[in-house]
């Protein structure tokens, strides 16, 4: 798909008489935001570990959300699984293709937001620590044109929080990331969009955000439209503006 054909001019206008632009880009975070995949994450890492002789708790689950495979690999390894890291990654990303297709969760309110942000022509990618062909499965099951990039998490130097996933989507999809909406689900990919200089909505589902971030928080998606991606920036830009610790 021709990115150069999204050209994104609608503005509305505030009471100051100033112009409000929508976002240059709509940046998805994919397990816990898009899509709820993660008790299936979670599901294999219990049998990987019981199947080591180890036990797993949802806590342990639950710390790695919104991190890459290979250190939730490692971590695994620690839990005694005899695996290399790539086996590891390869049978948890199995096991999770098995449940997906079985049944795909979509979080409330996200393909509907996506539908609008696509239909409004604003470019969007979908960043995420799974690997490519496990982004690229749940981005054929949407039923439009839904993503003109996907960053993979095995196509990355550095996995969240590092910054370097949403530098990759804003550069390739030809825009300035300070122009654009990060959704995300945890702290992990929270840091990642916050240190890439994205504005960032932290969508809390599984695991629990902070208070304190310089984030906008939303419990869920539904109803959120285009205008509110409009104040969500703004809103975004402010919190960004403030000294350390006033966010």
């Amino acid at each position: 798909m021709r990115l150069d054909s999204y050209v994104v001019t609608e503005t509305t206008t505030t009471a100051s008489g100033a112009e409000e632009a929508l976002p240059a880009a709509v940046l998805w975070d994919m397990d816990g935001t898009l899509v709820d995949t993660e008790p299936y994450w979670q599901e294999s890492q219990v049998r990987l570990v019981a199947e080591h002789g180890g036990t797993w708790s949802r806590e342990d689950g639950d710390s790695l959300i919104g991190s890459g495979l290979w250190h939730s690999a490692r971590v695994l390894q620690e839990h005694g699984v005899k695996l290399s890291e790539q086996e590891i990654i390869d049978r948890m990303t199995d096991d999770v293709l098995v449940s997906v297709r079985e049944h795909l969760p979509w979080r409330p309110g996200a393909r509907e937001l996506l539908r609008s942000v696509r239909d409004a022509g604003i470019p969007t990618a979908l960043v995420t620590m799974s690997i490519r062909r496990m982004a690229d499965f749940i981005a054929s099951a949407i039923d439009f044109d839904a993503f003109d990039v996907v960053i993979a998490g095995d196509e990355v130097e550095h996995a969240k929080p590092h910054p370097d996933p949403y530098l990759r989507a804003a550069s390739a999809l030809g825009v300035d990331v300070a122009s654009c909406i990060a959704i995300e689900d945890s702290p992990t990919g929270l840091a990642s969009a916050l240190a890439a200089g994205a504005t960032a909505i932290g969508v809390e589902h599984h695991a629990p955000l902070p208070t304190d971030g310089a984030f906008v928080h939303r419990r869920s998606l539904e109803g959120v439209a285009l205008d509110d991606l409009r104040d969500i920036l703004r809103t975004g830009r402010a919190l960004a503006a403030l000294p350390e610790g006033d966010a």
